[in-house]
């Protein structure tokens, strides 16, 4: 039996983050403290790509795998991710919205200082493992089709025609997915995809519904030890579980509206 895996969701590094991004946040110094706990404790970190391959095809994973993930792009991943990581030589995996990275594809809807795409190469050639996190980051369950198709696709064609290498894990925008995202996903070519759940990866999640674990400003460093030996990550989610709960119902409810005025139409 595979052993349950903590995999670790970052978004922005930053001294200074805006409002939009501050509560996903961490400051460079937590995160410098982070890396150095999990070196300490003997953690080895892997990317998506390398554990989901094992565990499909049965080979083994180093002594206490972890992973370290980011979601959506922000510069700070460079400025101050970047040193912190190959200093213990961690892998990594960062998931951009392809749209949100300053360049030619770029939509204006980054939330705060974003890369660019010299710096996602320089990421890519140091571990980090680059990965789909659709082109806008919508909500990808609660779009049509032909817009989700375009999300995921879009996304893919970028990363693979900046880097010249065709990317093979996604991570769902908010950690939304449906039976219909994730078969898009799959078809689209991606190997495996990650959500969130706030809950340790096991193997019975299956390669399109892997769990992650938040790590925000407000994680501690007694908080974060404890998150990634998997202890109390149920009573430190708690209240988010909760919302989670109630926002679910409201999404749904929209969901169904939006199906019935276009059964109508």
């Amino acid at each position: 039996m595979s052993e349950p895996v903590p995999i670790l969701m970052y978004h922005a590094i930053a001294h200074a983050p805006n409002d939009a991004t501050r509560a996903l946040s961490v400051t460079p110094e937590a995160f410098s403290e982070q890396m150095a706990l999990l070196d300490d404790q003997g953690f080895t970190p892997v990317n998506t790509a390398q554990l989901a391959a094992s565990w499909r095809n049965g080979s083994a994973l180093p002594a206490r795998p972890v992973l370290i993930t980011f979601d959506d792009g922000y510069e700070g991943v460079h400025r101050h991710g970047l040193p912190v990581l190959a200093k213990y030589g961690f892998a990594s995996t960062l998931f951009v919205s392809t749209g949100w990275i300053k360049g030619a594809y770029d939509t204006g809807g980054g939330l705060d200082t974003m890369l660019d795409w010299d710096q996602v190469r320089r990421l890519a050639e140091e571990q980090v493992e680059i990965g789909g996190h659709s082109h806008t980051h919508p909500q990808m369950d609660q779009i049509p089709d032909d817009a989700l198709r375009f999300e995921v696709l879009h996304c893919k064609e970028i990363i693979a025609g900046e880097l010249g290498a065709r990317p093979v894990s996604f991570a769902y925008p908010y950690g939304y997915s449906s039976s219909r995202v994730r078969r898009m996903v799959r078809e689209a070519g991606f190997a495996q995809s990650l959500a969130v759940g706030n809950a340790l990866a096991r193997r019975r999640q299956g390669p399109y519904a892997l769990r992650r674990v938040t790590v925000r400003r407000t994680t501690g460093i007694e908080e974060f030890s404890r998150l990634v030996e998997g202890r109390a990550i149920a009573l430190n989610f708690a209240r988010d579980r909760a919302l989670t709960k109630g926002y679910a119902m409201v999404r749904r409810a929209r969901q169904l509206r939006r199906k019935a005025i276009r059964s109508r139409v």
